[in-house]
Parts: C-alpha cells; structure tokens; sequence
C-alpha cells in the first residue's frame, strides 16, 4: 500500500504534522511546569528576605520557640501561598516535625534533597520538573545556637491539574490536524505524482536507447523544470559516455597524489599498478616484475594473492609502522579477479590510542588512591565513634587533605579539557613581571624554610612588563617552583630568577636536587608522566603540572626549556614575549 510515492507523500505529511503538534504539546506542559517551579521559587525569595530571616533567628531560641516560627510565618500565609496543597512544617536539627499547619503528614514526612541541604547549613530551594512536588528548606539558627529546619512545601496538585487539561486540549487539536493533514496531503501528493508519472515513462524510453524521444513541458514549476532537465539529460547522455576516458584518466591522477597507499595485482598475482604513497610505506619501488608476495606475502593471514582476492581488512606492521591494509577482489569475473590492496598509515592512531588508555589509567589511579584513603578514614570513624578527640582530628584532617587532593586532581583535568577544547581564554593585561616574581618568592618562601631550603630571589635591577595573563603565569611559575621546592633534599639551593634579553623574558628556576635522567627528559611534559613514579605519588604529585605549564606558555607563543643532569641539579627557564601576544 506504502510502495507508491502518492502514499509515502500522505504519510509523509501526516508524521511531520503529528510530531510538530506533539513537540509543540510536550513543550508546552514544560514550560507551565517551569513558570509554576519560578514562580514558587519568587514567592519564596520575596518573603524570606535578610531582614525577615534575622527576625526569625532572633526567635528561635528558648521554650517554645517552634510555635512562634510557626505563627511568624503564619503571618505571611498570603504572600506564601499557603493553602491546602501548600504547608509549612517546623522541623529540629535532626529533620524531625516539631510544629506546621499539617499535623497529619508532618509526622511522617520525607527527607528530601533540600531538607538535606538545610541540615547542612545551607538553603534547599532546588526544585526540577520530574519531581512531583515543590519544597523550601532554609536553616534557622538563633544566636545561643539553638537550630530549627524551615520547610515549605507544596504537593503541586494544582500544576497536575492544569496538566491534564492541557494535555486533553493537546490531543483535541492533534485529532483535528491528523484529519486536516490527511486531507491536504492527498490533494497535494497528486498534484506532485501526475507529471512525475511521465517522466518515469520518459526514463524507460531513454533506457531503450530511445535518446531523441522528448518529454513535453506541461508547467512552469519544479516538475516543468525537471522535465526541461530531464531533456537536457537525454541530449547530453552521448557526450556524458565519451567523457568516461577522461574521468578515468582523472582517477589515475587521484590514484598517484593519494595520501593512502594503493597497489593492484592481477589474478596470478603480478603487479598492475603502484602508486607513490604505497612506495613510500613499503620502501619498494615498482617494477613490473614485482608480485603479490614481493609487495605484501608478509601480510598475516593472506600468505599468497589467492588468499587475498576475498575482502579483508589486515593490520601488521613493517619496521617502526603500522599499516591497516584493506584487501578487495578487483574484476567482474570470478575467474578473472584480481586483488586491490589499500594501505593506510596507523602509526600515530595507535601512538593516539596507546597515550589515551594510559591517560584514562592514570586517572583513575590518582582518582582511586584519595578515594580509598578518604572511605578507610571514613569507615574507621564510624564504626569507632568512641575514639580520642586527636585521633578524630587527625583522621579528619586526613580527610580534608585527600578531598584536597582530588579537588586538585579535577581542577587540574578541567584546565587541561579546556586547553584541549580550545576554550582556554586568556585575560591580557600589563603588568609587571618583577612584581609577580616577588610575589611568588614570598608564597613559596615559606614552605622552602620547612624543608630547611635556601631560596634565592633574583631579578634585574629594572624589571620590564609585560603583556599576559598575570594569573596563568603565575600558576606556571609557582608549578616550576613548587617541584624543584618538592623534589630536592632538604637543605637545598634553590634560585629563582628573572631578566630581559632580546625581546623575551626570561625566568628561571634552578635548583641542586637530584636531577633528571636524560631519557625522561623528552617527555618530561608529557600529562601524567612522572620520572619516579613511586617517589612522585609519595609527595602526592599528579603528573599534570608541568604538562599544564607548558600548554599556558605556548598559549602566549613562548615556549619552557629544561637543562637537568643527575645528581648536581636542575634548570627550567620559560621565555615570554615582551609584546602583544597572539
């Protein structure tokens, strides 16, 4: 029934008419649902004002505190909206009903999301749309410390009614478009498939070889034009068939400057055509004496041209390569085919691949190890509530310092997705380069003293400035510092200095520490690559911030260089244009 064009061009119509009335109905319903969630969101905000809160925390201590909340708020029921699908509810510290205008439910009433939140300190005013009510919590804490839970909510059987006749409106007018489509369409499907119903007749005549048959011009819309089209077709298909040669003559020269290596073999397996980029992967010439397995007997399961000329896909590798061969039949006759070969270079994909996985792993390692820490601290102090008071501390503190860490992580992640993304913008601004390299001396200051470090400070006697973003730059030189002020031993050297030579600033930071291998120096800057990686874990590096350093510098054309030799120490200098950057 759907097989001809007339009954495709009905149903056609009648979909699209349907889905817009849907989408339409469905976008409606969110958006009474979100004008509901806003407004009850502002009813809140405009009572529970600075100054009505204060006036509530001034009553919140002493006996009977709950019933004066209650009647406070009692007094703004109006601009509330409080009714009977609207209650409010007193409720302790713990989340349990004190007092409200429901004593029915208020008893058994469920901790939700934003009663969570005002348990911790916080206002509870997120609603979303699946939800099937909307709720206020707002902490109430007078100044001797006693505590109290403020909760609004509203079961939202209003929204649910208006809803539904929404929704029955919605399907009245989807009813009466589905019959009005079905109507219009019908009409305009046959308008369209009439003169299409010639030039279909027209088409078998040109098929016959019939080329000097024309079409008659019945209109002057599209359907005229396509007939006029279809005319000029049938006068140009001779020249169409001689122009065959030259297109083919065209592929040979697509065939030569092709990036992707390309070699064809007849059916006894000799050569027929290699292109240059199939010469250069395989560092073989072409010859006409080559053969199959000349060129590609190593190929793992396809020893010989017959077992190729099937349709495969083979990947193997030839010196420091890797290629993706694809392997097709090439000719009509079965006993005539020969074999296509395509070659496409896979080195850097897997080189991609490889540093991906590694990435991915690396990150769930460093995500794993705070993570473990923070649940076995956890765990300890939960299932020992009775434990010292410095125990508790120093759990605690253990803690905070592995969710410190993890914020780190994470923050470090999203600078890096941002660079990648090519969403890292920089604020330009002029500063003084001086000024910022003091400031960073005094912050690390301290934390070289406590590693019995001499850090050293030295500048130009005049600074120049220079055009960059103050906080990257900082951030970078604080990285570079922060390594050399962690890796060396205590009791090291350490320099931090800063010059202008030649249009670019210099700043460098030297230090008499361990040093580094001149193997690992290469990657170095490399995301999450560590010299020792034992060693760096232990004093709680990432592996991510020298890599980001690096990405700031060449945000702002400069670039970081290192000079490292074990055992005597380490140089990192990073070289910023004076002027304007990019």
């Amino acid at each position: 029934m759907f097989r001809s064009l007339h009954m495709k061009l009905v149903l056609i119509l009648v979909l699209l008419i349907l889905s817009v009335m849907l989408v339409v109905g469905t976008l409606l319903l969110s958006r009474v649902s979100s004008f509901y969630i806003d407004e009850f969101r502002a009813q809140m905000e405009d009572v529970f004002t600075t100054q009505f809160l204060t006036s509530l925390q001034s009553e919140a201590s002493g006996d009977g505190a709950p019933e004066r909340l209650r009647e406070m708020v009692y007094a703004y029921s109006g601009p509330l909206g409080l009714d009977m699908y609207r209650q409010c509810y007193i409720l302790d510290r713990s989340g349990e009903y004190i007092t409200g205008s429901d004593a029915v439910t208020g008893p058994t009433l469920e901790i939700t999301p934003n009663i969570v939140r005002a348990l911790g300190g916080e206002v509870g005013d997120r609603t979303v749309i699946s939800d099937s009510y909307m709720d206020f919590a707002i902490p109430i804490v007078s100044a001797e410390g006693d505590g109290y839970i403020l909760y609004i909510k509203d079961s939202n059987a209003e929204l649910s009614e208006m809803k539904w006749m929404l929704f029955k409106i919605t399907v009245q007018v989807v009813l009466f478009g589905l019959l009005f489509a079905i109507l219009l369409s019908f009409l305009l499907s046959k308008t369209m498939t009439t003169p299409l119903e010639n030039v279909t007749k027209g088409a078998a005549l040109l098929a016959s070889g019939k080329f000097d048959r024309m079409l008659e011009v019945q209109s002057d819309d599209e359907i005229g034009e396509l007939t006029r089209t279809f005319n000029h077709m049938a006068e140009t298909l001779k020249e169409t068939l001689a122009d065959v040669n030259g297109e083919r003559n065209k592929l040979n020269t697509l065939f030569l400057h092709m990036t992707d290596g390309v070699a064809a073999f007849d059916k006894n397996g000799k050569i027929l055509h290699m292109n240059p980029a199939a010469e250069e992967m395989l560092g073989i010439r072409f010859s006409e004496n080559l053969t199959y397995d000349d060129v590609l007997g190593d190929l793992p399961e396809t020893g010989s041209a017959q077992d190729a000329q099937n349709a495969a896909t083979v990947e193997y590798t030839r010196g420091d390569r890797s290629f993706q061969v694809f392997l097709a039949p090439l000719g009509v006759e079965e006993n005539d085919r020969g074999t296509m070969a395509v070659l496409h270079d896979i080195t850097e994909q897997q080189k991609l691949e490889r540093s991906r996985r590694e990435f991915v792993a690396n990150v769930s390692h460093e995500l794993r190890t705070p993570l473990t820490s923070i649940k076995s601290y956890t765990e300890t102090l939960l299932e020992n509530p009775d434990l010292p008071p410095e125990t508790n501390a120093r759990f605690l503190g253990v803690i905070n310092n592995e969710s410190d860490r993890m914020a780190r992580i994470v923050k470090d992640l999203l600078t890096l997705s941002r660079l990648d993304n090519g969403k890292f913008d920089l604020k330009l601004s002029r500063f003084d380069a001086g000024k910022l390299l003091e400031n960073v001396y005094d912050a690390m200051l301290f934390e070289a003293k406590n590693r019995f470090h001499t850090l050293t400070l030295e500048l130009d006697e005049k600074m120049p400035e220079i055009t960059a973003d103050r906080e990257r730059i900082e951030q970078v030189v604080v990285n570079i510092l922060a390594n050399s002020v962690k890796y060396t031993p205590n009791g090291g050297k350490i320099t931090l200095s800063g010059h202008a030579r030649g249009g670019e600033l210099f700043i460098a930071v030297q230090d008499n520490g361990v040093g580094i291998p001149k193997e690992d120096l290469p990657r170095l800057f490399e995301r999450f690559y560590r010299v020792e990686k034992a060693r760096s874990r232990d004093k709680g590096g990432t592996g991510l911030g020298l890599a980001i350093a690096s990405d700031i510098v060449k945000y702002h054309n400069g670039r970081i260089e290192v000079e490292s030799q074990v055992d005597v120490g380490t140089t990192v200098t990073v070289r910023l244009p004076l002027g304007e950057t990019a």
